[in-house]
């Protein structure tokens, strides 16, 4: 018999590839923090000898989550201005806020409660973009979760750096310190084309092409980003980067609401890759991607949260399903998205947009043994007809019982095994108490 590591046994296991597979009365065999095979329970228990089994019962195996597009320090500012369009929203709360409050510390304590939620909502891997992404990245690595931290980049001063040049060189400096940790890549993230002039935009294109990495950046995320656009410059902003020469695969272009049938197919024509955030949408009245008609057209559209500050949540669970239900009810058809192609935007399609999809994203051997665990037993959960609409369609988070990253087993019936949550509580109340007396004095509703 072949050592190993582990050896999960289940009801189902949800591979994602190949797509619409569920296999029942499964076993995935792990070793070195990878997989090494799937195959049924009877045949796994007389070829491997593993050093732990764990029995999962009724319960779902699947790849981890993967959110591509966050703002995870941005849990601190969870709920402190809700009901708001975006540009008063940041103009008038989280960008003030974020001139008092933002420091080193409160990005640690603001990811180090994001990666909580996220672990035990899970996601296994998730895609950055806010100011101390060196904290972010040490934060994430030590608590055992992959992350994309972004490079920010943005027009005006912040606490991280004082003009372009300063925010790319201290973004290459954090590109090397993190280069060999396994659980840590890096991308380019320009804010946004209203916050981001053509030099930086120019020099991050020729640098992301030097360093072989992802440009991660807000996209016709409302009609009055574009508006504006064409008023201040005669041109739409995808245009704009276009003209620039920033539409290729590395683009990760998040939210896009605003597109015409010629920019889709200029989207795809070009590889950019798409992250749609349907509840930050929603919540902020910002409008509606065109998730069928991008994938029909050939574009890779993957899922994230943005900030829990928009949101008001870092539940992956969450989000497929409202992708799938809005799909439906803004293309009128209810086989618009499926809940197969749901899960895989939650999964293999943002490992894509990472272009991390050689190592996570699905169960396949020689793959990372990310995984999660869900129940599908109990009132919520049944009848179970098909095990992969029931985790699309009935599924909460609070179904999460495990989750493995590299094989490291994180999350371990419903208790995070690297971060103390009672500490990480403890810290975030403090700073709601401060933050929340500022934002009294000032007079905010």
């Amino acid at each position: 018999m072949q050592p190993i590591d582990t050896l999960l046994c289940a009801r189902w296991i949800v591979p994602i590839e190949p797509r619409d597979t569920v296999l029942e009365n499964h076993a995935v065999a792990i070793a070195d923090g990878r997989i090494v095979a799937l195959l049924p329970r009877a045949e796994a228990e007389t070829r491997y000898q593993p050093h732990t089994t764990i029995d999962l019962g009724q319960h779902a195996l699947l790849p981890g989550l993967v959110n591509a597009h966050t703002h995870a320090a941005l849990t601190l500012l969870r709920g402190l201005a809700d009901d708001l369009p975006l540009m008063r929203w940041l103009q008038e709360h989280i960008w003030p806020a974020e001139q008092r409050w933002v420091s080193e510390e409160f990005v640690r304590d603001g990811t180090r409660h994001a990666v909580a939620e996220m672990l035990r909502s899970g996601t296994t891997c998730f895609n950055d973009m806010y100011f101390f992404p060196d904290i972010t990245a040490r934060t994430a690595s030590a608590a055992g979760i992959r992350s994309v931290v972004g490079l920010i980049a943005i027009d005006f001063p912040t606490v991280w750096a004082a003009d372009a040049d300063e925010y790319l060189d201290k973004g290459l400096a954090v590109h090397d310190e993190f280069r060999h940790d396994t659980l840590v890549r890096t991308a380019f993230a320009p804010h946004a084309p209203y916050t981001v002039s053509d030099g930086p935009l120019e020099r991050i294109r020729v640098l992301a092409d030097e360093l072989d990495i992802p440009i991660h950046m807000h996209v016709h995320e409302t009609a009055h980003e574009v508006a504006e656009a064409v008023e201040k410059h005669g041109e739409r902003p995808l245009a704009r980067l276009a003209r620039l020469g920033l539409l290729s695969p590395s683009l990760l272009a998040v939210h896009m609401t605003q597109l015409d049938d010629d920019e889709i197919d200029q989207v795809a024509d070009a590889g950019v890759r798409v992250v749609h955030c349907p509840e930050s949408n929603l919540k902020l009245a910002s409008g509606f991607c065109p998730v069928s008609r991008l994938q029909a057209a050939g574009v890779t559209v993957a899922l994230g949260t943005d900030g829990a500050a928009s949101n008001n949540d870092l539940d992956m669970f969450g989000e497929l399903r409202s992708a799938a239900l809005l799909a439906k009810a803004v293309s009128a058809d209810a086989s618009a998205l499926p809940a197969v192609r749901a899960l895989e935007m939650a999964t293999l399609d943002g490992a894509r947009a990472l272009g991390w999809d050689d190592d996570i994203g699905s169960l396949r051997p020689g793959k990372a043994a990310d995984l999660v665990a869900v129940r599908l037993d109990g009132i919520e959960t049944e009848p179970l007809y098909h095990p992969l609409s029931q985790i699309v369609y009935a599924l909460d988070r609070g179904r999460v019982s495990d989750v493995w990253v590299a094989g490291q087993h994180q999350l371990r019936d419903r208790r995070l095994t690297t971060l103390d949550e009672e500490e990480i509580l403890a810290s975030t109340r403090r700073w709601s108490e401060r933050i929340g007396a500022s934002d009294a004095a000032a007079g905010v509703e």
